[in-house]
């Protein structure tokens, strides 16, 4: 499969595993084209592959055949290529909010004083302003997210993966954290492939979504999101969000019936 324009191309990537000497297919081949600047989410049951193809693309596991394409040079197996962010924001306690955040810069070489100095800024910037000598703990949830989402995207990478950013959040605090996502995502235009449950949260966030199933993973269906940006909340109420919403939930009923039926 040729790259063309794409920033990322997972090119017929699958995993097996090997278990009680038998082989389990954990995802079957999946190809997968983003262009520059796009948001993408996949969204699928639990079980059906998606931190598992996050984990070949970020090069921490090897995939059975297949190979991960950026900017059209071959990466895969290879890490630091792309940004990678859990559910859980893994922040230092021992370090503070600014000294968290420039972690990433300092792991690709830059000194402490000069990541910080990079840094700073953002802080103010994007909801951090009077946090920057605090500790984690003294953090609230959606806080936390934000320290860990700007010390993401301030590694020198075009390529940023969010596995369920978003997922321990109440329900005000997650749509505050998703618009403030969309306003750091127009700012920055990286490329970003966002891992979810919450259908909500994929039709308003994304450029596309991949909708997997299971036994094995695999990528079912390819919808493009058609609402303009900047997106406004009230996309939500809207009759085409509706249809949407319901489309990909008889996907997702679909992929469960198969799975109930192995």
């Amino acid at each position: 499969m040729e790259s063309g324009i794409s920033k990322l191309v997972v090119d017929l990537v699958s995993v097996a595993f090997e278990e009680r000497g038998s082989k389990f297919q954990a995802l079957a081949p999946v190809t997968m084209a983003t262009e520059a600047g796009r948001f993408v989410s996949l969204i699928g049951p639990s079980g059906c592959g998606k931190s598992t193809l996050f984990n070949v693309i970020a090069g921490l596991l090897p995939p059975s055949s297949g190979r991960v394409l950026i900017d059209g040079e071959d990466f895969t197996g290879l890490i630091g290529r792309v940004g990678y962010m859990l559910q859980k924001d893994l922040l230092l306690p021992w370090r503070t909010v600014l000294d968290n955040i420039a972690l990433g810069m300092e792991i690709r070489g830059a000194k402490l004083r000069d990541a910080r100095a990079q840094a700073m800024p953002y802080l103010a910037r994007y909801g951090l302003g009077g946090f920057e000598l605090k500790y984690p703990a003294t953090l609230s949830g959606g806080m936390r997210q934000r320290a860990a989402l700007l010390r993401t995207l301030l590694i020198d990478t075009d390529v940023i993966l969010l596995d369920e950013p978003f997922g321990a959040l109440d329900a005000q605090t997650k749509e505050q954290m998703q618009e403030w996502l969309l306003q750091l995502w127009s700012d920055f235009r990286k490329t970003v492939v966002f891992v979810t449950h919450d259908l909500d949260e994929a039709l308003f966030l994304s450029d596309e979504i991949h909708v997997m199933a299971t036994r094995p993973g695999r990528i079912v269906e390819t919808i493009a999101v058609p609402f303009d940006r900047p997106r406004d909340r009230s996309v939500v109420t809207t009759p085409e969000f509706a249809r949407l919403k319901q489309h990909c939930l008889k996907l997702l009923s679909a992929s469960h019936a198969i799975e109930d039926a192995a």
